[in-house]
């Protein structure tokens, strides 16, 4: 086992965490400075006067089981967006560490970085082999100075899967030495989820998930870091308490209760089937050079002409991700896949040329 705690920021290490107002079961509160009523419209269960948990722990217990891990690795966040952040405040001493990020991928890890002052190393996917991860790149690029590395599987924009003996030699390589961060936001849609698998065997792996996504909750902002209960403790640290609402923890409850499963994994089954039949049908469209396999809930497409790939698309009513901006996907767009009859409205827009 790796000392987690020596890569950590010093300061971190040394912060004694704000106490929160303590709360019993049956007894009325008055410690916190709440309004004793309800405000007008409040049908929530615990009452919107009242501070939501310091931690939510029923949600935290909830989303363990969902993922098949303990609750001390679990800690619920804003969206699995705010976990990044938390991470790199947690092991980023301004000026003096870095992260490595390996383009094209999600841009908020460099922007996260730049607002905390950490160095950023890229370490770009081989476009050659459809975006594999360069292990031997990530190792060679590894220095002193640097404490994250951030891996998205499947991976956004280009909607890959790194594979999870992949993940594990990255992890065992960079053991003592750094963390793998595994942002598995579309977990759900993909062939495999090594999330269990890669926690229980890598203390240095921390696994990101998402409601935003697969569960359809993308409004209520729902995320996790999943990780070995040392590092849950250490950026548990730097949120500040209370700090996730009461109406999200509900909506969250309400959608991962078991009777409600069926349709979240009956919805999965169709957007992965649909991905493969928008897959195909883009595939044969003049303007479509290519198509790659994707295990999200896109596909990334290099055409000859985005703008008016997107433009035609616009005219029938939908929005496309134009990625031709970034050097790594030139001349290529992100389509999210939709309904049955969304997705063939689509290809009808884009076939039509004239």
């Amino acid at each position: 086992m790796s000392d987690l705690a020596a890569l950590a920021r010093p300061e971190i290490l040394e912060l004694r965490p704000y106490r929160a107002a303590h709360y019993e079961e049956g007894l009325v509160r008055l410690n916190a400075n709440e309004t004793p009523w309800r405000p007008p419209g409040d049908e929530s269960a615990a009452g919107l006067n009242h501070y939501p948990e310091a931690r939510p722990a029923t949600l935290t217990r909830c989303l363990a089981e969902f993922y098949g891990v303990a609750a001390e690795q679990v800690l619920v966040t804003r969206g699995s967006s705010e976990a990044i952040d938390l991470l790199i405040r947690c092991f980023c001493r301004p000026g003096l560490d870095d992260v490595i990020i390996c383009p094209p991928t999600f841009g908020m890890y460099e922007v996260y970085a730049q607002l905390q002052g950490a160095g950023i190393t890229a370490v770009p996917l081989d476009a050659q082999l459809d975006f594999e991860l360069d292990v031997e790149r990530i190792e060679t690029a590894w220095t002193d100075r640097t404490k994250l590395v951030f891996v998205c599987s499947p991976n956004n924009p280009t909607g890959n899967r790194v594979a999870t003996e992949t993940i594990r030699d990255l992890a065992n390589r960079l053991s003592g030495r750094g963390i793998v961060i595994l942002d598995e936001a579309y977990a759900e849609f993909a062939d495999a989820d090594p999330t269990v698998e890669l926690l229980d065997a890598c203390d240095n792996v921390v696994v990101l998930r998402t409601l935003s996504k697969a569960l359809g909750l993308a409004g209520i902002r729902c995320g996790a870091a999943l990780a070995a209960p040392a590092v849950v403790d250490m950026i548990g640290c730097i949120l500040p308490p209370y700090c996730y609402p009461t109406p999200s923890q509900d909506v969250a409850l309400a959608s991962l209760a078991p009777e409600n499963r069926a349709e979240f994994r009956r919805r999965v089954e169709l957007l992965r089937t649909e991905r493969e039949r928008l897959a195909s049908g883009l595939t044969g469209l003049p303007c479509v050079d290519k198509v790659w396999p994707s295990e999200a809930n896109f596909v990334l497409v290099r055409v000859d002409d985005p703008a008016g790939a997107t433009e035609r698309a616009r005219n029938a009513g939908f929005l496309l991700r134009n990625f031709s901006w970034d050097r790594y996907t030139p001349n290529c767009l992100r389509i999210t896949v939709g309904t049955p009859e969304q997705n063939d409205a689509l290809l009808e827009a884009l076939a039509n040329q004239g």
